[in-house]
């Protein structure tokens, strides 16, 4: 009986084709996130520059960009998580929007201005956004409440170095055109639909097995009914002090989470480091999340993930406290791998602890609900780090105010983290 009981330990603990599939997702879209974050914003430079943009408002239109697809995704993500709710809706709903964010980052390489590239970015990154809303509600259909942690670890470890894989290609494109015998804008064309199809060839997998095992029952007014359920949902995440302080608590530590990701490379820059230091030490946070992100999923099987999301808010507070004095190219490469280090455990664990206290056949309405704290808070953040910069004149000065973000987040979070789930059996 005893080594029955082990092989059935063992049999549970290996993953299934399914949960594999879900991570294949991650690895696919993580390479469209790095690319946003590195590449694409000098690329975009470079075309406002050959528009006349000086480099001050090309700074700013990029800037309204994000905020605009940011905004985008929050306001209509809701009303999507609810349609997909329904029986046989998540998984059309998600392919159309994962179709719009690929096509989207291939159309990208047409020769167009920089006002026409902006509008195509933004139409790229709303697909992207929004796909998440919906893998991320996927979690609860691939796999069981008690490998919550431990799935949702492995997608982000993965696609981190999965990320790596089309990034370093697109680099010996872009960096290499001369000795490849093609223009700077043929690389970066190719460089793009390179990402495009990684992205595309990651999720095929994932639309081919899923079967959306939670849901609510199909009506004749698809659309209207599930805004009336959207309209419950936030009602009763009023009702449900746990969900509620949580999802505060979330909005304001994944703040400082997403501005520091977001705004590492234009900080180094303001501080005067050099690009090639800070391109390469954004890699080195790839390389390091990945064990990271799978050390915290092994973790989690013998600790509270409540327990070790707190490690991750301390821990991100002392980075901040640490980059307001930063002025050196070393600091930023131990800060890169500090923020490598925790980056993937936060996120991975905020997805499955509150894939864990919500109903799972209601799990694409809370997710469009848990996707609004998150692209909001990264709205804020970043526009809070540029107005303090703009009033102080001084980059650590912006960048100080993230650990104030982690203060309040710790303290919303051991609130909630003490309440029970009333959603729990």
């Amino acid at each position: 009986m005893g080594e029955k009981r082990r092989e059935e330990k063992r049999m549970k603990e290996k993953m299934t084709k399914l949960e594999k599939y879900w991570i294949l997702y991650d690895v696919g879209n993580s390479a469209f996130v790095l690319l946003v974050s590195t590449i694409l914003p000098i690329y975009f430079n470079a075309l406002a520059g050959q528009g006349g943009v000086s480099e001050v408002d090309a700074l700013a239109y990029w800037g309204y960009a994000m905020s605009v697809s940011t905004l985008l995704v929050a306001f209509i993500g809701p009303a999507l998580g609810a349609i997909a709710d329904t029986e046989g809706y998540k998984k059309p709903v998600f392919t159309v929007c994962v179709a719009a964010g690929a096509a989207g980052c291939g159309a990208l390489a047409m020769p167009v201005g920089w006002f026409l590239f902006l509008v195509i970015f933004v139409a790229a990154k709303v697909g992207y956004s929004s796909s998440l809303i919906f893998y991320d509600a996927m979690l609860s259909d691939v796999t069981e409440p008690s490998r919550m942690d431990q799935i949702s670890s492995q997608g982000y470890a993965w696609g981190y170095i999965g990320s790596c894989v089309p990034f370093i290609l697109s680099l010996v494109l872009v960096l290499g055109n001369e000795r490849l015998g093609i223009t700077a804008e043929t690389a970066m064309g190719a460089a793009f639909f390179l990402n495009a199809a990684w992205w595309l060839a990651a999720t095929v997998p994932l639309l081919r097995h899923y079967r959306q095992k939670h849901g609510v029952p199909r009506q004749s007014h698809v659309v209207r009914e599930s805004f009336g359920r959207l309209a419950k949902v936030v009602k009763d995440i009023r009702g449900n002090k746990k969900i509620m302080l949580f999802l505060l608590a979330f909005f304001f530590y994944i703040d400082g989470v997403y501005t520091i990701i977001e705004m590492a490379t234009a900080y180094g820059s303001a501080i005067g480091l050099e690009p090639q230091g800070l391109l390469l030490a954004l890699l080195v946070t790839q390389l390091v999340a990945f064990p990271c992100a799978l050390l915290f999923g092994s973790l989690a099987k013998k600790y509270k993930n409540t327990t070790l999301i707190k490690v991750c808010i301390v821990c991100y507070f002392f980075i901040a406290l640490f980059a307001i004095q930063l002025d050196r190219q070393w600091e930023f490469w131990f800060l890169a791998v500090c923020v490598g280090m925790f980056q993937g455990g936060i996120q991975a664990l905020s997805r499955s602890y509150f894939a864990s206290i919500i109903p799972p056949e209601k799990s694409g309405e809370f997710f469009g609900i848990f996707d609004i704290c998150g692209k909001g808070a990264s709205f804020i953040g970043t526009a809070l780090v540029g107005a303090m910069t703009q009033l102080t004149r001084n980059p650590g000065s912006g960048v100080g105010m993230l650990a104030a973000l982690f203060a309040v987040g710790l303290v919303l979070f051991r609130k909630a983290a003490a309440l029970p789930n009333p959603y729990t059996p």
